[in-house]
């Protein structure tokens, strides 16, 4: 759970760190003043799609120490700092429906992963734990939840 009062401290140091107000912060990533002012004030918690709108925007800050205080603002210089690029991402193999049948129409792996996915395979065998549900969270705001049935 995020602490809303150190959330605040870490977003005021944000905020100074850029020269910005909070009307040109909330401009820059795309929130209503309103809500960022809500925030601010303590009236409001941060929500995920506030949250995944300030990561987009400056990527030199890390994940972690907005959520709770850890690492470090901004991130180390020599940690490379992903571009936002143009190209389209990677083909995810197709899958079928089911996402939860013992058995699915995806494409084989390439011959490079399919050692690693042997040894994963081996290794849920060994770990007999249930999946209660898988919860996709989209870069909109949305997300999925998929639960087996």
């Amino acid at each position: 759970m995020v602490n809303t009062t150190d959330f605040i401290k870490r977003l005021e140091l944000i905020l100074d760190y850029y020269g910005l107000n909070a009307s040109a912060f909330a401009d820059k990533i795309g929130v209503q003043r309103s809500s960022l002012s809500h925030l601010l004030s303590g009236r409001n918690k941060p929500s995920l799609d506030f949250i995944l709108k300030i990561l987009d925007e400056f990527p030199e800050i890390d994940l972690y120490w907005i959520l709770n205080g850890k690492g470090q603002f901004p991130k180390e210089t020599d940690e490379a700092i992903p571009q936002k690029s143009t190209e389209h991402p990677p083909a995810i193999p197709e899958v079928s429906q089911d996402l939860f049948s013992s058995q699915s129409s995806a494409t084989p792996l390439p011959k490079s992963t399919q050692s690693n996915a042997t040894k994963e395979v081996s290794m849920q065998q060994t770990i007999e734990a249930e999946i209660e549900k898988i919860v996709v969270f989209y870069k909109n705001g949305t997300f999925k939840t998929y639960s087996p049935e």
